[in-house]
């Protein structure tokens, strides 16, 4: 079964790995060291993030390390800015009726 992104990020140990990912390349035991679980676990959430392309693989030496994939999110944030518009623009539209009802209060 071929996964999407977004089912990929709908789990929350999967995100929390990408948050950590983000700041630096880390190996499956030192991610695993986050988690309150085993390192099978965490193994299998990595081959999810993997094939989705969210993050990628990179050997050095002896260890693998994973780091994020940052165009694949970038993939996932221009999804998002549509919506990010609509909501902008609602908020606009709320700020404008909240500053009217201000100005007509005595």
């Amino acid at each position: 079964m071929r996964r999407d992104v977004f089912q990929a990020i709908a789990d929350p140990t999967r995100r929390a790995i990408i948050g950590l990912i983000a700041l630096q390349a880390m190996t499956p035991n030192a991610i695993a060291e986050h988690f309150d679980t085993s390192r099978q676990a965490i193994s299998k959430h990595l081959q999810i993030l993997t094939e989705c392309q969210l993050v990628k693989q990179e050997q050095q030496g002896r260890e693998i390390y994973y780091q994020l994939e940052v165009a694949k999110m970038k993939e996932i944030d221009k999804w998002l800015d549509q919506f990010r518009k609509i909501w902008e623009d609602r908020f606009n539209e709320l700020d404008n009726v909240l500053s009217n009802l201000k100005q007509k209060k005595p």
